[in-house]
């Protein structure tokens, strides 16, 4: 696989060289300053190039792999007529990615929130800090906090009643640090939506339901994906984080059963999937080495780490990369035989550009600002067992 690290920009704590320094010849990256649904220029996406290259005279090189993500508007996932000038700008956003040579476009299709977490310092025994998702913590937020309407039939009765009596007992500084954590916009952002701006646009899905956000998906992918592929562009899909319906809001790709059906719709290579361990694995009933042999050629970018779900609850933590509930050696065997296969059928594209996923805030970035999930020295040491592991299973395979 082609090893890579994600990288928000001149303002991101983990630089250029820390990534280059951790092994990796791919840099996964974005365009975070220009608003969702503005075309990206030409001018814009050379000059982002041109600082992750500017130093391949004289040291390993490093290049501009992924874009991750290209974000859809929310009108596109709304279905609104003000979604066709919105495709159209998506269009020529990936032809000049095209003609810059960026070849690899990762997007989601969640509403309104990219991903959700309730905790974002959450410590392991090895006084590592990690990412949790806790239900009844979520519960108090939506039901205390927010306050949404019928937002209590979402809710178990034991969980709305256990989370009535811990909010009770909670300092102003918890509940706003819960606010917060789960108010958290796109990857890259450290700035939380207002409580009720969040409502509007929570209200604005009122009347979306599961199977008109699928058709809205639908649409826009098949708008879009034939496009891609006359320009040599792969699509890629990231799964929903966490793969289950919160705040009300459907979510659409969370199984294997939801990406087959996308897949479908849209027949073509460049409709494809980013393959993350962590979102999928979050779901038992997700068979992840399966979901690798059955999608194939589908799966253009692969995030690897892995959870634990916390036994009897719907919580779980981001784990060690090697040890939670994602069987990450049976996953990188079944990616390894998908490389050599497309080696053996002659394609243009074998290797799958990965990177590992979140990492742990540890040693000295336990007293550094980084963005959540996203340290140095984390992603290092998840790198480094992914490599090896990979090596092993390739030297294993004879391949």
């Amino acid at each position: 696989m082609i090893h890579t690290m994600r990288w928000f920009g001149p303002n991101d704590p983990v630089s250029l060289s820390d990534i280059r320094q951790a092994g990796c010849s791919g840099v996964v990256s974005a365009l975070h300053q220009i608003p969702v649904g503005e075309v990206w220029g030409t001018e814009d996406i050379r000059e982002r190039i041109s600082i992750i290259e500017k130093d391949n005279d004289k040291l390993t090189s490093l290049h501009w792999l992924v874009v991750e993500s290209l974000p859809v508007h929310e009108e596109i996932k709304k279905g609104l007529p003000s979604r066709e000038q919105y495709i159209q700008n998506y269009k020529t956003s990936l032809k000049n990615l095209a003609g810059a040579g960026i070849t690899t476009v990762c997007y989601n299709f969640m509403p309104v929130l990219d991903w959700s977490r309730t905790q974002l310092d959450y410590t392991l025994a090895e006084g590592h800090k990690t990412l949790r998702f806790v239900w009844e913590d979520f519960a108090i937020f939506d039901l205390f906090i927010l306050k949404r309407p019928n937002a209590e039939q979402d809710y178990e009765p034991e969980i709305r009643a256990s989370a009535q009596l811990k909010f009770e007992a909670m300092t102003a500084d918890e509940i706003s640090t819960l606010t917060n954590t789960v108010l958290l916009g796109l990857p890259g952002s450290e700035e939380a939506f207002d409580l009720a701006v969040f409502q509007d646009l929570l209200n604005a899905y009122r009347d979306i339901d599961d199977q008109i956000l699928r058709q809205n998906l639908y649409y826009f992918i098949q708008q879009v994906a034939p496009y891609a592929q006359e320009l040599g562009v792969n699509l890629c899909i990231h799964p929903d984080d966490p793969p289950r319906p919160l705040l009300g809001l459907p979510r659409v790709v969370s199984t294997e059963d939801d990406l087959a059906e996308l897949m479908q719709v849209s027949d073509v290579t460049a409709n494809g999937i980013t393959f993350c361990t962590g979102s999928l694995g979050v779901r038992a009933d997700n068979d992840l080495p399966g979901m690798i042999r059955r999608f194939g050629n589908r799966i253009h970018f692969v995030h690897l780490r892995t959870t634990k779900r916390e036994t009897g609850t719907r919580n779980f933590h981001e784990a060690p990369h090697l040890n939670g509930d994602v069987d990450m050696y049976e996953v990188v065997k079944a990616l390894v035989q998908e490389e050599h296969k497309r080696i053996e059928s002659g394609a243009r594209v074998s290797q799958l550009p990965m990177r590992p996923d979140h990492g742990f805030q540890m040693l000295d970035d336990l007293h550094k600002r980084t963005y959540p999930g996203y340290s140095g020295i984390g992603r290092l040491k998840a790198l480094a067992e992914l490599r090896g592991l990979e090596l092993a299973i390739r030297r294993s395979l004879n391949l």
